[in-house]
């Protein structure tokens, strides 16, 4: 314990009973303190390792859960104006803060998916902690029931994978709101968003002759110079937002038959994340008020700080494992993640599904050269393996048959029944979810 750390609470953190009675412990502590050598700790007889490592270090904003806290609840942040719904009152106020918004939740989610909590990323958003909210503003509204959908499918990707050792607060949901109501219908309102955004986009592009009967159509904002250029920021985000959930859902189909159907989605999802990029020039260049200060950490493409974010909202909830120090990965970054990742399930959907024992061996160890992340990596194993057969389809007594080379006879003979083949085939799957990760051990099945 740092001996710096100990202060006298003020009135206000603990309230004074007639019972309590605060002391300065510095000095005792000075003096223990010339005591003791390097790595030795004063502790009691009980006190061991595991509490040692799940001790609270006062102070440290690693270890101490309330130092960093602002609000004691969500409900606080709200009422503090932390997530205000409107955004804003000013309408072009309202649209750049929903791009700031959509940017900075996807460096949160790219952050997420490199092992950190999805409380302290993601579900950093007080939007989406109180999903109701949102529902009279139906472009947030929407785009909050996309992101929890798919923060949700990834998690089960993972979990059925098995994978993640290495990331091990990935899949902790903390009681967190995975499941709004309606969410399984977050793509047909995201549908209905872009649609209209996009006849606002079809108006301001018309010539002044034809303006006249598109004039029912409300605009995003005022500035009708503007129009097209914030049309499409948001066009491009939610159609990113759309092809990856539909990625993610294709690639769960049984037996791979939606493999040729997300490679089209993944396509149009490296082409939208390119348009993306491009819209920070123009968003950089109308925006307004103090931008952060670091450019290439920024998390939005505006340089602005999105509104509705606190890291603290959720360090309660996630007790009794104080809240690591991390951080959100910049804007860039992110989407040189997204891109990284759409390339690697694009590597997996292309993969013919052979089932040559070899052919696998050898596309499983040429994968992973590219050092997949995890949510790639979930994805080849369930694909590889489902309900212990290769593919969903060749049980895997029949790949080893095979490349042991043994006769085609022992296909339908009464050996796979052998109590000692059919264990071998349950190590063979076991082997699939657990050593893939590693090329050495992969080449070594």
């Amino acid at each position: 314990m740092d001996r710096h750390a100990l202060h006298q609470p003020s009135s206000s953190s603990i309230p004074a009973t007639a019972n309590t009675a605060w002391t300065d412990a510095s000095p005792l502590l000075e003096v223990a303190c010339k005591d003791l050598r390097d790595g030795e700790l004063i502790h009691v007889d009980n006190f061991n390792l595991y509490a040692a490592m799940s001790a609270l270090e006062i102070m440290d904003p690693k270890m101490d859960s309330g130092i960093v806290n602002r609000y004691c609840s969500v409900d606080e942040a709200i009422e503090d104006g932390v997530a205000p719904v409107p955004i804003s009152s000013d309408k072009s106020t309202d649209v750049r803060c929903m791009i700031d918004i959509m940017d900075h939740l996807l460096t949160c989610e790219a952050t997420w998916h490199k092992g950190h909590s999805l409380a302290q990323t993601v579900f950093s958003c007080a939007y989406l902690l109180r999903p109701e909210r949102t529902s009279s503003h139906a472009l947030l509204h929407s785009y909050c029931k996309v992101i929890r959908a798919t923060c949700k499918a990834v998690i089960t990707v993972v979990s059925d994978a098995r994978t993640h050792e290495e990331e091990d607060l990935f899949t902790m949901a903390y009681g967190l709101p995975l499941s709004g109501d309606g969410d399984e219908k977050c793509l047909s309102l995201l549908n209905a968003v872009e649609e209209n955004i996009s006849r606002q986009l079809r108006a301001c592009k018309a010539p002044s002759s034809k303006r006249k009967p598109l004039e029912d159509i409300e605009p995003l904002q005022t500035n009708f110079d503007l129009e097209e250029g914030y049309c499409k920021a948001l066009l491009c985000r939610l159609r990113f937002r759309k092809h990856f959930f539909h990625v993610l859902t294709c690639m769960r189909r049984p037996q791979g038959r939606g493999l040729e159907l997300a490679r089209k989605h993944i396509a149009s999802c490296i082409l939208e994340l390119g348009v993306i990029l491009k819209s920070a020039e123009f968003l950089m260049s109308n925006a307004h008020g103090t931008c952060e200060d670091a450019t290439e950490d920024r998390t939005t493409a505006s340089g602005h700080q999105a509104i509705g974010f606190d890291a603290s909202l959720n360090s309660r909830i996630s007790a009794p494992t104080p809240p690591r120090s991390i951080k959100i990965l910049s804007w860039k970054k992110a989407i040189e993640y997204f891109e990284k990742l759409l390339h690697d399930l694009d590597i997996i959907c292309s993969y013919p599904l052979d089932p040559s024992l070899e052919v696998l061996l050898r596309f499983v160890a040429q994968f992973q050269k590219a050092k997949p992340d995890l949510v790639a990596r979930a994805h080849l194993q369930l694909l590889l393996v489902q309900d212990g057969k290769l593919y969903g389809k060749c049980p895997m007594v029949s790949l080893i048959i095979r490349a042991a080379r043994l006769p085609e006879v022992f296909l339908h003979h009464d050996i796979q029944k052998n109590e000692y083949v059919v264990q071998l085939g349950q190590v063979k799957t076991i082997a699939f979810f657990y050593y893939i990760p590693s090329v050495s051990k992969v080449t070594t099945l």
